[in-house]
């Protein structure tokens, strides 16, 4: 097949103390993502899809928590990996759709500078990047600010070259 589509999901909850990474920006706020990692929730979820597109598995079969060597690991690290494999199976990413859900702090600040480094991994344009936010109106783990999620859906296409 010429081009192949994946979705990815990915969830982490919120606890003081800790930073707030999004999209390879650290985002300053009173709580961040719990995880092995830097718990990246919209990297996390843009690898799972990439890696969904072409049936690498997921994210925790390649970069699993039991490993230290990916305790407290840049996910930008990861994406670049990820990136990699996707091309020696000789895919590029076309573009990247992606929704952030979270009730606070406002990413729309940030949300250019994710572009740019998210772009800058993965080598395609800023302009083949979305990034929109929503919030739960107030309901559930996400809207009592317990957590956040983030999905993401990657069309790959195979090089012709």
């Amino acid at each position: 097949m010429a081009y192949r589509i994946g979705n990815g999901v990915d969830f982490h909850q919120l606890k003081a103390g800790r930073d707030l990474w999004i999209g390879g920006v650290k985002i300053p706020h009173h709580k961040g993502a719990l995880g092995h990692s830097d718990a990246d929730v919209l990297l996390h979820a843009i690898c799972d899809a990439m890696l969904g597109a072409l049936s690498l598995g997921d994210i925790g079969t390649h970069f699993p928590d039991s490993n230290s060597e990916f305790k407290n690991i840049d996910s930008k690290i990861l994406l670049q990996r990820t990136h990699s494999l996707i091309r020696k199976e000789g895919f590029a990413v076309v573009n990247i759709d992606s929704t952030l859900c979270l009730e606070a702090p406002k990413i729309n600040p940030y949300v250019n500078e994710m572009r740019r480094t998210i772009a800058s991994v993965t080598g395609i344009h800023e302009k083949d990047i979305s990034i929109k936010a929503t919030t739960t109106e107030k309901m559930g783990f996400v809207g009592r600010e317990e957590g956040v999620v983030a999905y993401a859906t990657v069309l790959l296409q195979k090089n012709t070259e």
